[in-house]
């Protein structure tokens, strides 16, 4: 809404223009009129819209060309004054003031005009059988109003139509040519109502409506009121109402009707109250609340954000199998103006038998989102309506900035619950199996579907008992150089080809570029554990590197592996993470060294089961 209002009045000598002005100041008809009144500014708290109001007088016989042109340009909106016992003033509306306003502007570009009709108590009758097919004939006019400036008759009226014009204005929400609702005001409003509707019956209920009155208005509808609207809708639509409760179309005509009637203010209140500036776009500052992300801090999903995405997705899950078809999932995104995730989710997260997103993996989809762009996420939450359905300030309630990871450090834990690992190794060595393995695909058996795979995939990991998420973001290389950026993260994987005598030497120049004097923690994976194992050309064997730099020994990973391999080194990935200042001596003792030898022969009975699979073929 905009922050203050600059009225213009125009119109022919002798209207009364100046008499008009100075009959709303001094609260009484001057003695003596000017030819033109100084522009005065009405301050925001004796205005019904608490808004500054700057009225600004016009006068042909003190004033240029120019300077009208000027004013015109500033006028957020014209008060075109006639006199009510003079036709040819009323003429002149259609034939010079209205073109000379809005002659060259474009369709929704023109500057709203309220029609003033002074000096009605010279005139017994009306003069607005004259004026109506002016105002027909002009879809920028948005009233008239006739006034006295002698009696003070309509003065106040006057410049609050004039007020309301620009901070409640008809244009982009209907067509008068049309008598209908403008496409951008249709979709406005239908978000509105899919975000209303909590239960997704595609009805408000009496108990929705409420709520919905409460958020835009601050109090409920008395029930006579609520059973009234609903009988105006019913009476004039034939699906408006249905089992006793408000449809879309319902919704839709009401505030039609609203429009029509001349209470815009009520369907700017509830477009506002749901985000929307005056060209029914969201506003930024509802989109975007500002949040302060210190350098070292993360970003997660909190209590009150879980909340909110669990009642989501049991409201879009409709056939309550715990998982979002493609098409529900089409319907929780009905609110947005484009689909925010992409194919790429599908392999980011886990997913049921049928491809379907699992709730486990909505949530997981979350926290990557918090994660890794925390603007977009709450951006995300406000086209679902977050401020409203949570009664909250903002977005930013649903999320929680962590504590600068320097401070984990020198504190020795944590209170985060999403880490960060980067999974480094050559080309060909394995890292997506290894990703996608983590949220249970096998895509050497299975291969990679119809979805496009992402660099990142998400998952829960059981630490200590307590559950924490996991992101593996695979950096995709070709060198041994590697920006200090892809190497930043909560614990380093660096995996190496055992079947590739050249692989693991890439593993130790990154370790000794990067790690080897950092704080974090890094664990090394020998992939492929099913083929044959063949010595590394470095100087010294993974073993022996990793005991040299006081790291856990190395971890084998194969695809065709049970599932209990993987599952430990995931662990181990999480713990490092959790508990960095133990990386080192503290990492590879004895309880490593147990999961280590579990992992290991886990590997050996894969690939013997695997080895044997094959000699029966």
């Amino acid at each position: 809404m905009k922050r203050d209002v600059r009225i213009l009045l125009l119109g022919e000598p002798g209207v009364g223009k100046t008499s008009l002005i100075m009959s709303l100041v001094g609260e009484e008809f001057p003695d003596e009129v000017p030819l033109r009144a100084e522009e005065i500014t009405i301050p925001a708290d004796v205005t019904p819209e608490k808004v500054p109001t700057h009225i600004v007088d016009y006068s042909e016989t003190e004033q240029t060309e120019e300077v009208l042109q000027a004013e015109i340009i500033k006028a957020n909106v014209v008060c075109v004054v006639y006199d009510v016992t003079k036709e040819e003033t009323i003429q002149k509306i259609k034939t010079k003031w209205i073109p000379l306003v809005n002659g060259n502007a474009e369709k929704g570009n023109k500057v709203p005009i309220i029609l003033v009709g002074n000096k009605s108590d010279l005139r017994s009758g009306s003069s607005m059988e004259t004026i109506l097919p002016i105002m027909n004939q002009f879809s920028e006019i948005e009233t008239c109003v006739e006034c006295s400036a002698k009696n003070l008759k309509n003065i106040s009226e006057l410049f609050y139509y004039a007020q309301k014009a620009v901070l409640h204005p008809t244009a982009p929400l209907y067509d008068p040519e049309d008598k209908q609702l403008k496409p951008q005001c249709v979709r406005a409003l239908s978000r509105i109502f899919y975000i209303s509707d909590r239960d997704n019956d595609r009805i408000l209920s009496d108990v929705e409506l409420n709520r919905f009155q409460k958020a835009c208005f601050g109090n409920p509808l008395a029930p006579q009121a609520l059973e009234d609207v609903k009988t105006v809708v019913w009476k004039n639509t034939s699906d408006g109402v249905q089992d006793n409760g408000l449809t879309l179309n319902g919704f839709l005509f009401l505030n039609t009707l609203f429009i029509q009637r001349g209470r815009h203010e009520t369907t700017w209140t509830i477009l506002r109250s749901y985000g929307y500036d005056d060209t029914l776009e969201l506003t930024d500052d509802y989109l975007y609340p500002p949040l302060r992300v210190p350098a070292g801090c993360t970003t997660e999903i909190n209590h009150l954000g879980h909340q909110f995405l669990q009642r989501l997705f049991d409201k879009y899950d409709e056939d309550k199998d715990s998982a979002l078809s493609p098409g529900e999932l089409r319907n929780l995104f009905c609110v947005f103006p484009y689909t925010p995730w992409g194919p790429e989710v599908f392999s980011s997260v886990p997913t049921t038998d049928q491809g379907y997103l699992s709730h486990h993996g909505y949530l997981c989809q979350w926290t990557l989102s918090a994660y890794l762009d925390i603007h977009r996420c709450l951006e995300y939450l406000g086209y679902l309506g977050y401020p409203i359905l949570a009664e909250q300030d903002s977005q930013t309630t649903a999320v929680t900035v962590t504590q600068q990871k320097e401070l984990d450090l020198a504190q020795s834990q944590t209170q985060r619950t999403v880490f960060l690992c980067k999974v480094i190794g050559p080309r060909g060595t394995g890292k997506t199996a290894f990703l996608q393995a983590f949220v249970g695909r096998n895509i050497v058996l299975h291969g990679t579907g119809s979805h496009a795979l992402s660099p990142y995939t998400i998952n829960k990991v059981t630490v200590n008992n307590q559950e924490r998420f996991l992101i593996l973001y695979e950096v995709d290389v070709e060198t041994e150089f590697l920006k200090a950026s892809h190497a930043s993260c909560d614990v380093a994987c660096l995996m190496y080809d055992a079947s590739d005598p050249q692989s693991f030497d890439y593993c130790a120049s990154i370790y000794k570029q990067h790690y080897m004097s950092s704080q974090v923690p890094c664990v090394l994976v020998s992939s492929k554990a099913d083929l044959a194992e063949v010595k590394q050309l470095h100087g010294t064997t993974p073993a022996q590197f990793c005991y040299k730099h006081r790291l856990p020994p190395p971890m084998a990973f194969s695809v065709l592996s049970p599932d209990a391999s993987a599952d430990a080194i995931y662990t181990k990935l999480a713990w490092a993470a959790m508990f960095p200042h133990l990386n080192g001596s503290e990492l590879s003792g004895s309880f490593w060294l147990r999961v280590a030898l579990g992992a290991a022969a886990a590997a050996l009975l894969g690939v013997a089961l695997y080895r044997t699979a094959g000699r029966h073929k």
